[in-house]
């Protein structure tokens, strides 16, 4: 009986070689490491060394998190991952009205330099790879790491991690947006060009596909969309003046892994094809690099249940193993107490030890894409190529991802997906362990790690004691230069960093833009 995939596409019972007729090994698979990058970016992937373990973290206060951080480190993490709280993603302050009720929940609370500071205390910069989840005011955190790393004595140079920064897929299935998309993108291609020449080593931007799987996309609509999103940010660059191989290798992209271990291999390997040809063909990349789609994932946290939550330890191994089979460059995998609190110190551990065993202790690091060849893996690849190939197509026909954008388009197809799947789950047709399917009658208790209110307070308190202690002209002369610039075509980073320094906060920052280039607002498709 043929079974869906999660993108609706047919799983047969039984594959043999007439599912590839036709098929031309040399056409859609190639050597590991060479175009078109369908078994991996690098010719020996893991069988060198493994993929970096990265465990996203961050709550409460910068002290806080920094003592998580070096628990992780001291466990094995390999690279550090910020989760920022919610006001510091919109771009305002901890004492903002608008900022009641969620300082430090979701995240980190960093304000100013002095956070970043105290986030970083005694972590060597040039030590480790730091990624940030951080988009509509991406610069200032960069920038702020920057600042730190040279109070450290860090050449910018030296500094290597990625900021995520990308701000379309706010406004496709996230929400923390804060300008409108032309300005945005204009902040985007400033960040290009500044960290050429200023922070080399650094990735610029994580095109995001994790999101909108969140939200509910399809595997075939999560690459779909989010290549469509990357396609638009090369184009802005482009235009901008830069040369696509100045910029394009240090692209990256984030995607989920989900539990369906076959689709999640084919579609890792159908981005990665898809990438490659559009580099080549549509922008005339030359630098293999600009070719390589290079990736980060993290375990599938829509699919974590309150229910029973110790199973999402068995879900996030498989969903970790997908993501390895699929040839990720780095990985995060979920705590298991996610779905209902952030993870506590001992579930974040769980969690690393889970990457290393499928590192250290089973065999899939000993070969290089263990699927290639498979009837079944190769005809899901193209399956899923074909499905978002014909999205993107539709992308395209709007005007590129910004048009689609304003008319809808992809926050409707997501949303109908995630209605379908809604449906499927309420019937019974999708089985949810412990939710639908092997329930109990009474969960067990679990005691989960709770955000103390006061910090707050603390961060006001903070934030004014900064206020009363810095040169005020000094700031508002820096603003005033940060204006000038939005309102011009110079750089703002520059100005941005003289700002940062002087003490500015990272809403006082914002808000100067929002002067000058305004805040979006949905539109009525939406």
């Amino acid at each position: 009986m043929t079974r869906e995939s999660e993108s609706g596409l047919p799983i047969e019972p039984v594959y043999g070689p007439d599912a590839l007729e036709g098929w031309d090994p040399a056409d859609k698979l190639g050597e590991p490491g060479r175009y078109p990058f369908t078994r991996g970016v690098y010719p020996s992937m893991y069988t060198g060394r493994p993929w970096t373990m990265r465990q996203y973290a961050g709550f409460g206060t910068a002290s806080e998190s920094n003592a998580r951080y070096k628990q992780l480190i001291a466990n094995g993490t390999m690279g550090l991952s910020v989760a920022f709280d919610l006001p510091t993603q919109m771009g305002h302050d901890s004492d903002a009205p608008i900022a009641h009720g969620e300082v430090g929940k979701v995240g980190v609370a960093i304000d100013s330099i002095d956070d970043m500071r105290v986030l970083f205390d005694g972590i060597p910069l040039d030590k480790v790879s730091t990624s940030m989840t951080i988009n509509a005011p991406a610069a200032l955190l960069l920038l702020l790491y920057q600042l730190v790393g040279e109070e450290q004595g860090v050449p910018a140079g030296r500094l290597t991690g990625t900021i995520q920064n990308d701000v379309l897929k706010e406004y496709i299935a996230r929400g923390t947006y804060i300008f409108p998309p032309k300005p945005s993108l204009r902040l985007i291609a400033d960040i290009f060009a500044y960290c050429k020449a200023e922070i080399p080593k650094w990735n610029t931007i994580s095109i995001s596909g994790y999101h909108m799987a969140e939200a509910g996309a399809s595997p075939a609509q999560e690459i779909a969309f989010t290549l469509a999103d990357g396609i638009e940010y090369v184009r802005t660059a482009v235009a901008a003046g830069m040369d696509v191989d100045d910029f394009a290798p240090r692209l990256s992209f984030f995607f989920v892994s989900r539990t369906t271990i076959l689709e999640e291999v084919a579609k890792f390997r159908a981005a990665r094809r898809i990438w490659a040809r559009v580099m080549r063909e549509e922008f005339g990349a030359t630098d293999p690099k600009s070719l390589m789609l290079r990736f980060h994932t993290q375990t599938a946290g829509v699919q974590l249940t309150a229910q029973q939550p110790e199973v999402n330890l068995v879900r996030v191994a498989v969903q970790g193993l997908a993501a390895v089979l699929g040839g990720t460059q780095s990985l995060h995998t979920n705590s298991f107490d996610e779905a209902i609190a952030l993870p506590t110190d001992k579930s974040a551990r769980l969690a690393l030890r889970t990457q290393q065993v499928l590192a250290y202790e089973t065999d899939v690091t000993a070969t290089v894409d263990p699927f290639a060849g498979s009837y079944v893996v190769e005809k899901l690849t193209d399956d899923v190529e074909a499905a978002a190939v014909e999205l993107m197509a539709k992308v395209e026909e709007l005007g590129g991802a910004v048009p689609a954008i304003e008319h809808g388009f992809q926050k409707g197809e997501i949303e109908r997906n995630a209605y379908r799947i809604a449906l499927e789950t309420d019937a019974g047709e999708r089985v949810v362990v412990g939710v639908n399917r092997f329930k109990l009658d009474e969960e067990e208790p679990y005691e989960p790690l709770r955000v103390d209110p006061a910090i707050e307070a603390q961060q006001a308190a903070r934030l004014g004691a900064l206020r009363a202690a810095r040169d005020q002209g000094a700031v508002d002369a820096a603003l005033a230069a940060l204006q000038k610039a939005a309102s011009g075509s110079d750089n703002v980073l520059y100005p941005m960093k003289d700002a940062l320094r002087a003490r500015a906060t990272v809403g006082e920052v914002c808000n100067a833009l929002r002067e000058v280039w305004g805040t979006y607002v949905p539109t009525d498709a939406f």
